[in-house]
């Protein structure tokens, strides 16, 4: 059932991990390579199995959950966070986000508003804590509507960016 043309090799478990780079970098040396070389997996719209007599083991034991340290030991380690996509084009924007809030394996939600609207011309998105993120938010929109009242004008993106990252500045720790 399984045959050797759904053979994947050991160097597929590695990718993302630091000796996927490494031997990346050595097979770059010399050969005046600007990328590593591209990694074929199969035909397009194709799912992929390991090449293994019990798939669904397999993937328990190499792929563990994402939360917690529980990937530890797996040859493959999952990036963890919020993910944020913004689209600009000629008809305005589109601002996507996951919805899930988590505390280490527990799921407090699944419909969580990662969106916030700074004011009406800008908008933020949340990653990491929740409170923090949507205090922070909050008073950057404050800060925007004393920009405007003062100036008489709407703040730039630039303008608040740098607004909120010099907040954040001096509360470093």
């Amino acid at each position: 059932m399984f045959g050797s043309s759904l053979a994947i090799g050991n160097d597929i478990l590695d990718i993302g991990s630091s000796k996927f780079d490494r031997r990346n970098d050595e097979r770059a040396i010399g050969s005046g390579a600007m990328m590593p070389p591209s990694l074929t997996l199969g035909d397009p719209g194709q799912f992929e199995i390991p090449n293994v007599a019990d798939p669904a083991h397999f993937c328990r034991n190499n792929f563990a959950s994402a939360c917690g340290n529980s990937d530890q030991g797996q040859s493959v380690k999952f990036a963890k966070g919020t993910t944020t996509l913004a689209f600009k084009f000629d008809g305005g924007i589109i601002v996507s986000v996951d919805s899930r809030s988590t505390m280490g394996a527990y799921i407090a939600s699944g419909t969580v508003k990662k969106v916030i609207e700074i004011n009406p011309f800008l908008l933020g998105t949340m990653a990491g804590g929740a409170a923090d993120c949507s205090f922070w938010e909050r008073n950057l929109g404050m800060q925007c509507r004393m920009y405007e009242l003062r100036n008489k004008k709407r703040i730039t993106v630039a303008a608040a960016s740098k607004l909120l990252a010099n907040t954040m500045s001096s509360y470093r720790g």
